[in-house]
């Protein structure tokens, strides 16, 4: 009787909520980012600018919504970046010409060796009918192979000529391409959250503006370590700020697997300072209220 009435206690707790451990609610501090963080864009590493470029241009201000390849900025090595590949088309120009120059040469080549094989053989004919002399026969042949060897040389120099078109061709490419390293193009459709440089200024490792998906927002919280195990991935979770005209509601979609140092440290003066949290990411149902208010602290209640 008494192992029965353990089994129904035990039954009972696990069955009301609020009673077993594992459907314990859970708050916690946290903050609003977009989607894979704040993206800070920065500009590509060339040989002309070791130590940084300047920006020569900015075509966004913040605030604004731009798509993804949409031009952002423009460094100062544009300018020349663009002269290299002028001078490498004109180069590919000068390359394909030298083609046709080549094929018209060797044209002119192979018919003067046609010219020479026939008069060889003319000759020969009349050296057989004691027409012709043998030093007249022996000199048109002597000739007719000159022009044979000047016709095979003349055909190796186009094919010379057309491999040089290609390395003129992939010369062209490899500067089109790092001249396209001076034009900085959104990476993705988003939002810019900040400029932190303005044209004439040195382009340093903090990028030159900062870029969020605003239109898919989520909500960090920093759950204490020794509350992780009542939050699992799908749980329901509302987030709720002054900020906020309503409450947002999300579930968790990921679960961080190292702990850390809280960084969300609240108002509240008895709170621990050295705490130690695990972020937890809950994607929002409507990140339309949010998108405006990235890095806002938010409180977030887990659902039991």
């Amino acid at each position: 009787m008494i192992r029965r009435r353990t089994f129904c206690l035990l039954a009972l707790l696990a069955a009301t909520p609020g009673l077993a451990q594992e459907r314990q609610a859970v708050s916690a501090l946290g903050r609003l980012e977009p989607e894979n963080g704040i993206v800070r864009v920065s500009a590509s590493s060339t040989p002309e600018a070791i130590l940084g470029g300047l920006l020569a241009e900015l075509h966004v201000a913040e605030g604004d919504d731009v798509a993804q390849g949409q031009l952002l900025a423009v460094t100062d090595t544009a300018a020349v970046k663009n002269a290299q590949a002028a001078e490498a088309e004109a180069g590919l120009t000068l390359a394909m010409r030298e083609v046709e120059a080549s094929r018209s040469r060797a044209t002119e080549a192979c018919v003067r060796a046609d010219v020479a094989a026939r008069e060889a053989e003319r000759r020969a004919r009349l050296q057989a009918q004691g027409v012709a002399g043998e030093e007249e026969a022996e000199s048109a042949r002597g000739e007719a192979e000159a022009r044979k060897a000047s016709c095979a040389s003349a055909t190796t120099a186009i094919r010379l000529a057309e491999t040089g078109v290609e390395v003129a061709r992939a010369h062209l490419e490899r500067v089109q391409a790092e001249a396209q390293r001076s034009y900085i193009r959104s990476p993705f459709a988003g939002r810019v959250l900040e400029i932190t440089v303005q044209p004439g200024e040195l382009i340093s490792e903090g990028g030159i503006l900062e870029l969020g998906r605003v239109d898919r927002m989520q909500a960090i919280a920093e759950v204490y370590e020794t509350d992780i195990r009542h939050v699992r991935i799908g749980q329901r979770a509302t987030i709720s700020s002054p900020a906020l005209e309503r409450e947002l509601s999300g579930s968790v979609s990921s679960i961080s697997q190292k702990v850390q140092k809280q960084d969300e440290i609240g108002t509240d003066p008895a709170a621990r300072k050295d705490a130690r949290i695990i972020e937890v990411t809950i994607s929002l149902d409507d990140s339309t209220p949010a998108a405006g208010l990235t890095n806002l602290q938010v409180d977030v209640v887990f659902q039991p």
